[in-house]
């Protein structure tokens, strides 16, 4: 869908002492187009070839969940906030738990603790594959998301044996997790990780030196720490931009104020690096991983989960729970009013901020590398129209 623009004067051609018309096109990437990730709508100004001005437009896939969290009880509202980032559904449970049992007052289990530790990492590891694979594709390498495929299979494995679900777990529950991990599970974890980390190094080989994907990323795209703090951008997105912070180790919660969390950062800031930070991170998170199986294995035996009442009602009050999700920071501002339901719920989601910075990344950059440059940007369209 495209619009013309006709503009006589300033700006203008002049051919022969004569001042010719030029038009900008208004191009419409979306909100059904092959460049987008799902339903995300650019409204863009071409000069030629090159993007004078973008708008991202979001909204086409709006479902209202916060609106849905205040005529659902406190464990119902676990199914709504695991689906709006469909990649990281254990840690969308997360946040929200945490914020019941922060207004609770509520101790968690130990090994409730390290366990969905384990897990998020498992589902950060998860997340980072499917941009690892996907993103090459999108530049035009198909090979790379077959590899990608076979290693998040690995772990999916091992994720569906112990919730049942492949994409949206539901494992998470106020006080703890929702049973006891099955016997030998911590095994067949520990052989999952070991197999993903020998064999993520074939995902690098094909892209890290390579003349065309670097051609297509390097210098491309460059989101500078100043527009990041603008607009609230977080994440591997961020940390390629020399943003040094992550909430695992900055605010710890869960089992990592106890972890060595290493923070990968970049200072390029543009669509490679944040390739070599989502990358990077995935082969941290394995080692997080280990971390926590050898500590959940040497833990005594004792309780997943806090025994809860039939009706579990919340204080009055308020409180805010982030957490480090795969794409940036989550946040979570719960509203008491005493109730079996939340009074309010709002969800400060990772991607949605991402997102409004392509309206300072694309003006001035070839159409042709919009594609690379939307890709870089690591989002889920839920997570913006949550």
């Amino acid at each position: 869908m495209t619009e013309r623009v006709v503009g006589v004067g300033a700006g203008a051609d002049a051919v022969g002492g004569k001042e010719l018309a030029t038009e900008d096109m208004i191009l419409n990437i979306g909100p059904q187009h092959p460049s987008t990730h799902g339903v995300l709508r650019l409204r863009l100004t071409l000069d030629g070839e090159r993007i004078s001005s973008a708008e991202p437009i979001v909204g086409y896939m709006h479902r209202g969940a916060e609106k849905l969290f205040e005529v659902r009880d406190y464990r119902q509202i676990v199914v709504l906030a695991n689906r709006h980032d469909w990649l990281s559904a254990f840690a969308n449970e997360l946040g929200v738990v945490m914020a019941v049992e922060r207004m609770l007052g509520m101790e968690t289990p130990v090994r409730a603790v390290w366990a969905r530790t384990l897990l998020a990492e498992l589902n950060r590891v998860l997340s980072h594959l499917m941009f690892l694979g996907s993103y090459p594709l999108e530049l035009g390498a198909m090979t790379p998301i077959f590899y990608a495929f076979r290693e998040r299979e690995t772990l999916q494995a091992v994720m569906e044996e112990i919730s049942g679900g492949r994409m949206h777990y539901m494992f998470n529950r106020v006080g703890g997790l929702k049973e006891e991990l099955p016997e030998g599970w911590l095994g067949r974890v520990s052989e999952a990780v070991a197999d993903v980390r020998r064999r993520l190094p074939d995902i690098e080989a094909l892209l890290v030196g390579n003349e065309i994907f670097m051609a297509r990323t390097r210098g491309v795209g460059v989101l500078s720490r100043e527009q990041i703090m603008q607009y609230g951008v977080s994440g591997p997105i961020a940390r390629a931009s020399g943003v040094d912070l992550d909430l695992r180790r900055d605010d710890p919660y869960l089992a990592y104020g106890e972890l060595p969390v290493k923070v990968v950062t970049r200072t390029a800031g543009d669509c490679h690096a944040r390739f070599e930070v989502l990358l990077e991170q995935a082969k941290v998170s394995l080692d997080l991983a280990d971390a926590c199986l050898e500590r959940l294995r040497a833990l005594p035996p004792g309780p997943i989960n806090q025994r809860l009442p039939k009706v579990l009602k919340v204080p009055e009050g308020h409180t805010y729970a982030w957490t480090e999700n795969p794409l940036g920071i989550n946040g979570y501002y719960l509203v008491s009013r005493g109730e079996k339901t939340p009074w309010r719920m709002k969800l400060r989601s990772a991607s949605y901020n991402n997102v409004q910075a392509l309206r300072e990344m694309l003006p001035g950059q070839l159409v042709a590398d919009m594609v690379a440059i939307l890709g870089s940007m690591f989002f889920v369209v839920g997570d913006i129209d949550k």
